[in-house]
């Protein structure tokens, strides 16, 4: 039996795995080897690793766990999870049968592409979600942000950091008459009607086609598409979740200890916040930590 089973193998669940690692506790972890980031080609604000591709990072992350016997990381998909603390048990996509003492569920979210001809093709590259992992290489250019909800509004204000030309599409959306004064004080221009498509230059910029045909260029596109688990686990365990203004997160405590004793979470599917790698390493972490503590006789 291992000491702990890690579900999801970027970011936050590696993390996790070196601290457990450390104190010699066994540990396997499962990846199905699809990270959020693959599409970006390069990570940006993580100490020590400041534009490096995401999967360099996680590739030099793995060959320093090797070095650790006790940690054990395994190609494979959880596929079901049953039993309760101290004695988990997980089947995997290979048809091998786990168990554990405790879990950590690390398996992250996927953006759910809206239909629109071209988003999907730019995502990551000229369509970002995140101004502190993409901003600084494009500051001071012409941004657009494509209105997602009210927290829309606190984007708008918060990009003025790193850029005072902006353009906010409202693709279809009824944008309240207060918050189109306060973009407008801002000289934020506010372009009415649907995104029809998105056609990419190239590098980061983009053209965006409003229904019936007019086209505005920006030379980056900041997009908060509805997001979902990458996995269904949380749900036949009955975990409990947070909404956020994207999606759902699971509810941990400051130990990052799910609803179900002996389960932990970490990264982008424990994020009801601002996803990032860094946020996701540290969760990652102290997950990883609290799990080993709770182990301790």
């Amino acid at each position: 039996m291992d000491d702990v089973i890690i579900i999801g193998g970027s970011f936050a669940g590696l993390a996790g795995a070196l601290q457990l690692g450390r104190a010699r506790r066994k540990v396997t972890v499962l990846d199905t080897g699809l990270p959020r980031n693959r599409f970006a080609g390069h990570s940006h604000g993580m100490l020590g690793h400041d534009h490096k591709p995401p999967l360099d990072i996680l590739a030099e992350a793995r060959r320093q766990l090797a070095r650790y016997p006790t940690i054990k990381l395994v190609d494979a998909r959880a596929d079901s999870i049953s039993g309760a603390i101290d004695d988990f048990s997980v089947s995997t996509s290979g048809g091998e049968g786990l168990r554990a003492r405790r879990l950590i569920l690390s398996y992250g979210i996927v953006d759910q592409m809206p239909d629109v001809p071209g988003f999907a093709e730019g995502w990551g590259t000229s369509i970002v979600p995140c101004p502190y992992c993409d901003g600084f290489e494009v500051a001071g250019q012409h941004w657009g942000l494509v209105w997602s909800g009210p927290q829309s509004h606190n984007q708008a204000r918060l990009f003025h950091d790193w850029t005072d030309r902006l353009t906010l599409f409202a693709d279809g959306h009824d944008i309240p008459s207060d918050i189109r004064a306060d973009l407008a004080s801002r000289n934020i221009p506010v372009v009415d009607g649907r995104i029809g498509a998105i056609v990419h230059p190239g590098g980061h910029s983009a053209i965006v086609t409003i229904e019936p045909g007019s086209d505005v260029a920006v030379d980056i596109l900041f997009a908060h598409p509805r997001t979902k688990p990458s996995a269904s686990l949380h749900d036949a365990l009955g975990l409990a979740t947070v909404n956020t203004p994207t999606g759902i997160a699971l509810k941990v405590d400051e130990r990052r200890e799910t609803s179900l004793p002996g389960i932990y979470a970490a990264g982008d599917l424990a994020n009801p916040g601002m996803p990032s790698v860094t946020t996701a390493t540290w969760q990652g972490a102290t997950a990883g930590i609290f799990a080993q503590q709770s182990m301790v006789a």
